[in-house]
């Protein structure tokens, strides 16, 4: 075997291109991965892709700026999870669960190390096109073709109905995140022009398909966000840069105010959005996640990502009367598993993140560099109904966002100049 010609495919730009490909369609493709080969061959294609990676790394290592990789947020929300195995009331299970955090943690690192922005973009774009337009197919062919629900896929083809559907993704809300994240995705391919005008469009009404026919509350309301953190940032982007800094900072004031009254005219927001059901539901399992919280607060419970079938989630489960993955609410599951020092630690993540890649959206000539931003602000709303920022291609994607907004705005570069 001539290793000098492996090395250098594996060395290769275009392995890295296609790992980064592969990565973005196994973390957010998970549900049917499991449904079709089960766990054992889900951890299998996890384990290989790592390995691949770690190979790529490993022969470009001369070639990899190192310093300063990693946000400290991420090391310390990741690492504090990690020590919560050691009060844990099921440490073995706990441990493996840390494992496959880190694991997807370092699927995102490898994507930002190796891939530029507009590269990132383009793959997210390539592989959402295929997964959502798969979720269509296939909920035309269970609602129209055959009129029979998909159950190993959790198909219930209701797209006859004009929805709710759930594509491959096993849920109408996590569909809807995924749809939202490719609209944004296919907007900043549209405005860098990397793709042809032809396949904008037909990504464009493609994800806007999956938002109306998933019928989620929670997408709609990120969607608004994220529209108008988009207007914001356009204006932001034509001010003059020597006055940007009070309108940055009028608008961190109106964004204040907007959040209060949103939270005094909550009932009625829910009303309009008929989104009551949804609400009750999350405010039930909310007020059962207190009770427990009260007897672990600074520790949690014990890093597990998505909840096991083990106390105390069965517990919780028994006091709603239905099963849940999670708390339908990112900030609430990292307190609940990791303790208020956990829950801060990821605040802050997506916190500075935010403010790091908000900031470069509002200061760079480059339309690319809106996509973490906007990303970002959806992952941030969305996380207040859902808890997908804290695992698989939801987790993925924030380290990614978080990577390359501290590389393009590190504070340790900023020592190092002064």
């Amino acid at each position: 075997m001539n290793w000098a010609a492996v090395r250098e495919f594996v060395g290769s730009a275009r392995f890295a291109q296609a790992l980064a490909l592969i990565a973005i369609g196994l973390a957010f493709s998970t549900h049917a991965v499991r449904s079709l080969i089960g766990w054992p061959g889900l951890l299998a294609a996890l384990g290989g892709l790592l390995m691949l990676c770690a190979a790529s790394l490993v022969t470009r290592w001369r070639a990899i700026e190192w310093y300063g990789i990693l946000p400290l947020t991420i090391l310390v929300f990741v690492g504090w999870s990690a020590a919560s195995v050691l009060w844990s009331n099921a440490p073995l299970a706990s441990g493996v669960r840390v494992a496959y955090l880190v694991a997807y943690a370092v699927l995102g690192v490898y994507v930002a190390l190796m891939r530029d922005t507009i590269q990132i973009v383009r793959a997210f774009g390539d592989t959402f096109r295929l997964l959502l337009g798969a979720s269509l197919a296939l909920e035309v062919f269970a609602g129209v073709l055959v009129d029979q629900p998909i159950r190993f896929l959790g198909v219930e083809g209701n797209i006859a109905a004009l929805g709710p559907i759930q594509g491959i993704f096993g849920s109408r809300n996590l569909l809807g995140f995924v749809a939202l994240i490719a609209l944004i995705t296919f907007i900043v391919e549209w405005r860098t022009h990397i793709v042809s005008r032809t396949r904008t469009i037909f990504s464009i009404v493609l994800g806007a398909l999956c938002i109306v026919f998933a019928g989620s509350p929670t997408t709609w309301i990120a969607l608004g966000a994220a529209l108008v953190a988009l207007a914001a940032l356009y204006g932001l982007r034509r001010v003059p840069e020597q006055s940007r800094w009070r309108w940055q900072l009028g608008l961190l004031v109106l964004v204040a105010a907007t959040l209060v009254t949103g939270w005094i005219l909550r009932i009625r927001i829910i009303e309009l959005l008929d989104a009551r059901a949804e609400f009750d539901v999350r405010l039930d399992l909310w007020r059962e996640l207190s009770r427990y919280l009260s007897l672990n607060p600074l520790q949690g419970w014990g890093w597990v990502g998505k909840w096991p079938d083990a106390p105390p989630y069965t517990w919780l489960e028994a006091g709603v009367g239905r099963p849940h993955e999670s708390a339908l609410n990112a900030y609430f599951d990292a307190y609940f598993q990791v303790g208020v020092i956990g829950a801060l630690a990821f605040a802050a993540l997506i916190g500075v993140a935010l403010v790091r890649s908000w900031l470069l959206a509002s200061n760079r000539r480059s339309v690319v560099y809106l996509w973490p931003a906007l990303v970002l602000v959806a992952i941030a709303v969305t996380s207040a109904a859902e808890s997908f920022a804290l695992y698989e291609g939801g987790w993925m994607l924030v380290v990614i966002c978080a990577v390359k907004a501290a590389r393009d705005m590190s504070w340790r570069d900023a020592l190092k100049r002064s």
